[in-house]
């Protein structure tokens, strides 16, 4: 089968598509305002009329590059071009205002591409038996996952928890907002036809993070989108380099896999926790959010991680694990691929192709990219005055094209003008999108859990896994507590500390 699956995959006609694809899905993740979920419902009714290797090649590949091309604007100009480039922004920005944004980029893509090999090794090789674990997980620990997510909170407040917890509070209560997911009845809508679906994600992040950017840079004059790149920078890696990485990055591949084969995660989380994790376990924590490479690799790699890890629920039980595979359901319908435990056995030689040229995309990602990022470098010699209005108007485009509604390009700017007064309060941005992102799903699987129990609370002490995500909650709240009790513990002793400011 393994034979049969590679003759239909070695063509030029899958290898060209993929090629568009990866290059299609670099530009629109780099541009802030467009998403790689835009460019794949885009191009998606261009696949219509290709056989299925090739289609599925174009479509992967703008969804794998997707995740890399979000970094290239996170390091160069401080906006994520994709919701899970934003815990790469937190260091791959401060690295490029130092004037070390092409080593930034280097780091980033040579994780990326070690992220999404690993997937697409795993799913390879464990496709159904590791979705099955993943299906054997409940309500409660789905609950406990967010939970644990929401921990990240502590990693990423800057200089104050307190005014941490209250972003992402302000997260969780706008998450709240339309209607609810088991009455069905409306919630702080107040008669707004708009509000209904409550905020789609994308929007959030186009004002949160790009808008409020290009506000912020538009009164800073002449200092806006000042990344400091040279032209005779090292941008090379050196053995020390790839040291310093490689443990964040083997640890941040395994929790993005792990992320990815768990329906209604997604990149974001995946990110986010190895950034975190990657700052707990590094030598030199507080280099974190002032340009750390470790920071860098440790959420690339996971966001490509889950790229791979995203297929296993989606090919073995019809599950799609985000917005973007949700699209790919679409095409393995159209296909007459139905999705489940039959697939391998109904088109083995198709799904194994589909699953060998996921390791190509990612190879030639990395030659692409090789190429491609000192293109798209070039991007800072553009005048502010010049860039801000075009980032303005993508971002608005961007808005506009998610659900073709104006009332979306509204609610952008209104996020947008939110985030600013934020961060001229000093509150940190980032937890509010935690909270935006576990918001829905927190809430779902705890409500469906006290349902299921009664309304008894001993549903999340029941099972094993249950107790397991319990113990790692308790063992990374210790952690948070023992950091704050000898951070303080230093400033009395007279110690000039000063905790990272993430946003």
């Amino acid at each position: 089968m393994i034979v049969e699956a590679l003759g239909l995959l070695f063509n030029i006609e899958s290898f060209l598509y993929m090629n568009i694809g990866l290059f299609l899905g670099m530009v629109f993740g780099a541009i802030p305002g467009l998403t790689v979920l835009l460019s794949i419902v885009i191009f998606l009714p261009f696949t219509y009329s290709l056989p299925p290797i090739p289609s599925f090649m174009f479509l992967l590949g703008m969804y794998c590059a997707g995740s890399y091309g979000g970094s290239i604007s996170a390091v160069l100009i401080g906006t994520p071009g994709t919701p899970h480039a934003t815990a790469t922004m937190l260091d791959g920005y401060p690295m490029s205002m130092k004037g070390q944004g092409r080593k930034a980029l280097h780091v980033a893509l040579t994780a990326s591409t070690f992220g999404g090999l690993f997937s697409a090794v795993v799913l390879l090789l464990f496709a159904p038996q590791v979705a099955a674990l993943a299906d054997n997980l409940g309500s409660p620990d789905y609950f406990l996952i967010c939970l644990l997510g929401l921990t990240i909170i502590a990693g990423v407040s800057g200089k104050s928890l307190k005014k941490g917890i209250i972003s992402g509070s302000i997260g969780l209560f706008i998450s709240l907002i339309g209607l609810d997911p088991m009455t069905g009845t409306t919630r702080y809508i107040f008669g707004n036809i708009n509000l209904y679906s409550g905020f789609d994600i994308t929007i959030c992040l186009i004002g949160l993070f790009a808008l409020s950017e290009a506000l912020k840079k538009g009164g800073e004059g002449n200092s806006g989108f000042k990344t400091c790149l040279k032209a005779d920078e090292s941008w090379k890696l050196k053995r020390e380099d790839y040291r310093k990485i490689a443990l964040p990055s083997l640890l941040s591949a395994l929790i993005g896999v792990v992320v990815g084969i768990i329906p209604g995660t997604g990149a974001s989380e995946a990110s986010f926790f190895s950034y975190n994790n990657a700052r707990n376990i590094s030598k030199h924590p507080e280099e974190f959010g002032k340009g750390s490479i470790e920071g860098i690799a440790a959420a690339e790699t996971a966001n490509n991680a889950v790229t791979g890890a995203t297929l296993i629920p989606l090919l073995t039980l019809g599950i799609p694990g985000d917005a973007c595979v949700a699209v790919l359901l679409g095409a393995l319908m159209i296909n007459n691929l139905t999705p489940g435990p039959t697939l391998f056995l109904d088109h083995g030689a198709t799904v194994y192709a589909i699953l060998i040229g996921m390791i190509f995309i990612n190879i030639f990602m990395y030659v692409q990219g090789r190429f491609l990022t000192s293109v798209f470098a070039r991007v800072v010699r553009v005048p502010m005055q010049i860039l801000t209005p075009l980032i303005v108007v993508f971002c608005f485009a961007g808005s506009f094209c998610v659900n073709s509604s104006i009332a979306d390009v509204f609610i952008a700017v209104f996020f947008s003008l939110a985030s600013y007064v934020l961060l001229k309060l000093e509150y940190p941005v980032v937890p509010v999108l935690l909270g935006l992102v576990l918001g829905d799903t927190m809430e779902e699987n705890f409500r469906r859990s006290l349902i299921l129990s009664g309304g008894s609370p001993k549903i999340f002490f029941e099972s094993l896994s249950s107790l397991i995500l319990i113990f790692i909650l308790t063992v990374v709240v210790a952690l948070i507590i023992r950091e704050k009790y000898y951070s303080e513990r230093r400033v009395r002793h007279g110690e000039k500390f000063k905790a990272e400011d993430c946003t």
